[in-house]
């Protein structure tokens, strides 16, 4: 290991993750035209790596700042001139960058310039000691939905041009785990072999629209150190149709047996886990429908973080960044106290929650999740939980914007894990003036606040989340009605909203920010994941003496 005094250390990890080396990319400026695909032959494919990953990351904020040391010549494109190549040891080199619309800046990979802005953010707040971790630089994304255009005798697979639809072949995409390149590489040598047609926008005809590729690297028939080069992909074809007994259907069947006799168990590569469809005919930007049918391999799809191991069917949320994920999941139970009781919300399929469960012996979980989706993940997810939990672990199907207040009472800490938007605004108001409500029982199980409710949709929502529900261990009987959480955990993904969110619940003063951690999910973008601490203020006591009355 070598530990130059700056701020960037480099480690050198040698037959620990897989990278595909491909030619450096000339530093000059490419066209806007999409590259054509390249004839990568998927049977020819580097088991290891011909030289080593070199993953950087970042230093204390306090260490001295001077020049690095020269990074390995293969790393950097070559230099045409003195200022033509910026001096950074963490560049992306991807033969496809400034054409999809994926990476938006091609160095300095550890540190996006958006970290800056964070840091002095938080200062600004009076967290001082905000933190950023940085994981695998590259082949980090296990999962991704990409679109299927082109023809059946150059199919376009991968992503859209900023601002168009135009879809930007990329079959060399240095984001991606290697195994999902390799299994989008025999995807194309299918539709070309079997004449599959991809899917036309304009005229809403085709078979293939998008494709979704999801890595598991949980397999413990290999050594730890083995498991993330070899993962296998999941894969999960949409097809233009709305059930699988219309008139294509033959294509689809054909192009499944394909992918499995070429990859599947018994083939030499062993690439794909299994192979699934989706099946969608809507004209809108919405990637998947509403049906789903498994068609090849391993029905149930294991993952391992955050000290359990996780079921993700295709069609529930998954992070795409393994790793990082699991880091901020060991981040968070640091701030969790042992027996809490805990409610999480936009749970999904619960992961955060049911490792909670797990790691710190919560005397009781509630995951609350608009999508009913998730549920057959969450119930799978739990059988595989230690048999020695002896909490209570709910999943509700229930949109949290609808009486938000009632999934916080009676828990010690919230989790809050919102889409980019950030948080819905009636639970930003339950939030802000949570310590002046005079909190009543339940309203989800409660029939004189029933009674007293006037909007029967409201109603008939409380009733389909209770009939929707999932209950595992004992029923929640130890939880205080009257308590008011302690502690507010916020996981965000989008930057601009949580800044608005975290203004509005410090301006309330029901909240104080205690801690705040930034994470690399996304190397290439100005995305960052942030976790963040609150904790609730609490009125302090009046304790002057009163004064004695004068005669």
């Amino acid at each position: 290991m070598v530990r130059p005094c700056c701020t960037i250390e480099i480690f050198i990890l040698l037959n620990v993750d897989i990278h595909y080396p491909f030619p450096p990319r000339s530093p000059e400026k490419f066209s806007t035209r999409p590259p054509r695909a390249t004839e990568m032959s998927l049977y020819t494919l580097p088991i290891r790596p011909t030289y080593p990953i070199i993953t950087c990351r970042v230093s204390p904020a306090t260490a001295p700042t001077v020049a690095s040391p020269p990074p390995p010549p293969s790393l950097l494109p070559p230099a045409t001139s003195a200022t033509a190549v910026p001096s950074l040891t963490c560049a992306l080199q991807c033969p496809h960058f400034e054409s999809c619309s994926g990476c938006t800046h091609e160095f300095n990979l550890h540190r996006p310039v958006i970290v800056d802005e964070a840091s002095n953010f938080f200062k600004g707040l009076g967290v001082s000691d905000f933190t950023f971790d940085s994981c695998r630089l590259w082949g980090w994304r296990c999962r991704a939905k990409l679109a299927v255009r082109g023809s059946s005798e150059n199919p376009l697979i991968g992503l859209y041009q900023e601002g168009t639809h135009n879809v930007v072949d990329i079959p060399q995409c240095k984001a991606h785990h290697p195994n999902i390149n390799a299994a989008v590489e025999l995807l194309r040598k299918g539709v070309r072999e079997l004449n599959i047609e991809p899917y036309d926008e304009d005229q809403g005809t085709g078979d293939l629209r998008y494709v979704q590729m999801a890595v598991t690297t949980h397999n413990t028939a290999l050594p730890a150190v083995e498991r993330y080069r070899n993962g296998r992909v999941q894969v999960a074809l949409v097809w233009n149709s709305r059930n699988e007994k219309s008139s294509n259907s033959d294509k689809l069947n054909a192009l499944a047996n394909f992918l499995w006799r070429n990859g599947g168990s018994r083939s030499k590569l062993h690439l794909i886990h299994s192979v699934w469809a989706n099946f969608q005919t809507s004209t809108n930007n919405i990637i998947f429908g509403n049906r789903w049918r498994h068609l090849l391999g391993e029905r149930d799809f294991w993952e391992h973080v955050g000290g359990i191991d996780i079921s993700l069917d295709p069609s529930s949320f998954g992070q795409a960044n393994t790793r990082a994920f699991d880091n901020l999941l060991r981040k968070l139970h640091k701030y969790v106290p042992f027996g809490a009781s805990v409610a999480d919300l936009y749970a999904g399929a619960g992961v955060i929650g049911l490792s909670l469960a797990a790691t710190k012996k919560c005397r009781s979980v509630k995951c609350i999740e608009i999508n009913k989706e998730s549920k057959p993940s969450f119930e799978k997810t739990v059988d595989r939980l230690p048999k020695s939990i002896e909490g209570s672990i709910s999943w509700h199907n229930a949109d949290t914007s609808i009486d938000p207040l009632s999934w916080l009472v009676g828990s010690d800490v919230i989790v809050i894990d919102p889409p980019r938007k950030g948080l819905d605004t009636t639970l930003i108001d339950a939030l802000r003036t949570i310590s002046s409500h005079k909190v009543k029982p339940s309203l989800k199980g409660s029939s004189s606040n029933i009674k007293e409710e006037k909007r029967p949709w409201v109603l008939r929502e409380r009733e389909r989340a209770k009939e929707a529900s999932v209950q595992v261990g004992r029923e929640t009987i130890s939880e205080d009605p009257q308590s008011l959480p302690e502690t507010l955990i916020y996981i965000s993904c989008g930057w601009e909203s949580f800044k608005e969110d975290c203004k509005s619940l410090l301006n309330s003063k029901s909240w104080q920010l205690e801690k705040a951690h930034g994470f690399n999910f996304f190397p290439g973008t100005q995305s960052i994941e942030v976790l963040a601490v609150f904790k609730r203020s609490l009125k302090k006591k009046k304790t002057g003496k009163k004064k004695k009355k004068q005669g």
